[in-house]
């Protein structure tokens, strides 16, 4: 098994194809929408999709910021070199793409200034640190490239709701954030993450677990509520109206602990998001 190679192919297919829960999200969503605009808008971004696989170019022009989640099975065995190959395969998938050089030169100081100017090299754009959990289920490794563009990020949030014992609390809240935040986002139909955990990283960490592990066509009751709520607002693909701002919803709720808050962390995927492949050794 050549590993390099697996993820290098893993960068590449989920930066430029769609998967099938997506197509079927986005086939569905014009079979309901009633705006001609918003139907107009989500034909074009299916057809940009085709255009995408068939000419392995990326899907967004914002080719995004690599994360690794791994899920080790019960069996498997990590040679010393594993962590390795897998930034090798990242770096030369964002070479071969090609990924938008957006790594920064410089010190801290200067990286945050962004005084020192840009690498030409794609595969610069090093992905943070792997984010690693067990594999209850199964022997086998599972790796999850997921590539996260930066208006996405703009447009999240992890912050503290009081649930006052009632859950609908919570999910007002994060309703409300969501609209307030797809208004901005532009790139819509968008496609909400959210994890709800004890603490900031963990929140996160289950935001992540959600793109990974989540389908658009396996939506459970609480995430058909949240896509629902979020289509009423009627802001629509692009922004021109209609009845798809949101192509379906991703959860992930964990531990909780006995408090009067709860730690939400929610992000909105855009039109060519969720960008994920997942690799099974």
């Amino acid at each position: 098994m050549d590993l390099v190679k697996k993820v290098k192919k893993a960068v590449i297919k989920c930066s430029t194809e769609y998967s099938e829960d997506q197509i079927k999200a986005y086939k569905n969503a014009i079979k309901n929408e009633n705006n001609e605009n918003a139907v107009w808008v989500l034909k074009l971004l299916l057809k940009n999709a085709k255009i995408a696989k068939k000419k392995r170019r990326p899907l967004c022009d914002d080719t995004g910021i690599p994360h690794v989640y791994i899920e080790i099975g019960k069996k498997s065995e990590i040679s010393s070199t594993f962590f390795q190959k897998i930034r090798r395969g990242i770096a030369e998938g964002l070479r071969e793409l090609p990924g938008r050089p957006m790594a920064l030169k410089g010190n801290d100081i200067e990286r945050i200034e962004q005084s020192k100017g840009i690498y030409e090299d794609p595969g610069k754009v090093v992905p943070p640190s792997f984010f690693i959990d067990n594999n209850k289920e199964e022997n086998g490794t599972k790796i999850h490239i997921m590539m996260l563009g930066g208006g996405p990020e703009i447009r999240a949030r992890t912050k503290k709701v009081f649930h006052e014992h009632d859950y609908r609390k919570v999910f007002k809240e994060v309703i409300r954030w969501i609209i307030v935040e797809a208004k901005s986002l532009g790139c819509t139909p968008c496609v909400p993450a959210i994890g709800i955990g004890r603490t900031h990283y963990e929140a996160t960490s289950l935001m992540l677990k959600a793109i990974a592990h989540g389908k658009l066509d396996q939506q459970s009751e609480l995430e058909e509520y949240i896509t629902n709520s979020v289509n009423s607002s009627g802001i629509g693909p692009l922004g021109l109206g209609g009845s798809t701002t949101a192509l379906g919803t991703l959860i992930k709720i964990g531990p909780q602990r006995a408090s009067g808050v709860r730690i939400v962390s929610t992000r909105l995927c855009c039109c060519v998001e969720p960008r994920k492949y997942t690799i099974t050794i």
